[in-house]
């Protein structure tokens, strides 16, 4: 079973417009947060992995897909491992909770996309435990 978790939100509409809200989600252990602007489609970011960093998904803007894999060997990862997809959009509140061991990969579907990355760990603690991997690593996005 996953260790991955989806928090669903609330979005409320009405004449005076709209609240898109997380109210199930506590920020306990969050200490920053950073936007990803994706205005071309084109791009594929990732493959990016922390052993002990956790991470939350939330798209602002535009819809992106958020590929997840649990690194099975940090220095020769297993080319095998299945990557779980999630499909976010501005349309859903939606936030998805990413336990430390996973590697991610984005791509935006429409230009112009922000997504919200919050993050449990600061920059300088993020940037010692940084491992990256070629975006082709564990998913052909053009199957997508």
């Amino acid at each position: 079973m996953s260790e991955i978790k989806v928090i669903e939100g609330e979005i409320f509409r009405d004449h005076r417009g709209q609240i898109s809200s997380l109210n199930n989600f506590h920020f306990e252990g969050v200490k920053r947060a950073y936007f990803i602007h994706h205005p071309d489609t084109s791009v594929i970011r990732g493959w990016h992995a922390h052993q002990n960093e956790r991470k939350w998904f939330y798209c602002l803007k535009g819809k992106f897909s958020v590929a997840l894999v649990k690194v099975d060997n940090w220095e020769n990862p297993s080319k095998t491992i299945k990557p779980e997809i999630f499909h976010l959009e501005e349309e859903k509140s939606s936030l998805v909770c990413v336990p430390a061991g996973y590697a991610n990969c984005l791509k935006a579907y429409t230009p112009d996309a922000i997504m919200l990355v919050l993050s449990d760990k600061t920059l300088e603690e993020a940037a010692n435990d940084s491992w990256r991997y070629d975006k082709s690593m564990w998913l052909d996005w053009s199957k997508l």
